[in-house]
């Protein structure tokens, strides 16, 4: 079960959000918001998942930090949606696993077969604490921002109605 722990208002390069702070006992969550989610549905949505190598480091080995910032201008346009961030690193494998794939992705490995070669999980991400969430903020229904078609059918799986999905174009 996850919690609500804390909420502020952030302003952002992309407009105002409410960033919403959960916790399931094990790991944070965060939700950015913006605009009345509540009873909505087709409600644009991104599930993202932590990439220390993009975030922090502003890496340009994968799309990640593009990807947040498209779906934050997508939002922005809208006037209207979600972010959910996940402490889920290298596919919920962690960093070490992503580390350790470099060298098989560089050789022409997908990240998933690349963590298979070192070990890990191909997927070992959860989106059971974003589907609580959005149970959270009473949302009815999803747009997906994703280019990943098997992320929406995990979160059919656990419960959430997505509506349609959104292809992320990354400049």
């Amino acid at each position: 079960m996850i919690i609500r722990l804390a909420e502020r208002e952030l302003k952002t390069k992309f407009g105002d959000f409410r960033e919403i702070l959960y916790y399931d006992g094990q790991s944070e969550s965060i939700a950015l918001v913006m605009g009345e989610v509540e009873t909505r549905e087709n409600v644009f949505c991104r599930i993202h998942s932590s990439c220390v190598s993009a975030h922090v480091f502003n890496s340009i080995e994968c799309e990640c930090r593009e990807e947040m910032e498209t779906s934050q201008s997508l939002i922005e346009q809208k006037e209207q949606g979600i972010i959910i961030y996940l402490e889920q690193e290298g596919k919920g494998n962690g960093h070490l696993a992503l580390m350790a794939s470099i060298k098989h992705k560089k050789a022409g490995l997908s990240q998933s077969e690349a963590y298979e070669k070192v070990g890990f999980e191909a997927d070992a991400r959860s989106f059971r604490p974003a589907s609580e969430i959005l149970s959270d903020l009473k949302v009815r229904s999803v747009v997906l921002l994703t280019n990943n078609a098997e992320k929406a059918e995990d979160l059919r799986k656990a419960s959430v109605t997505v509506s349609n999905t959104k292809q992320i174009k990354v400049y």
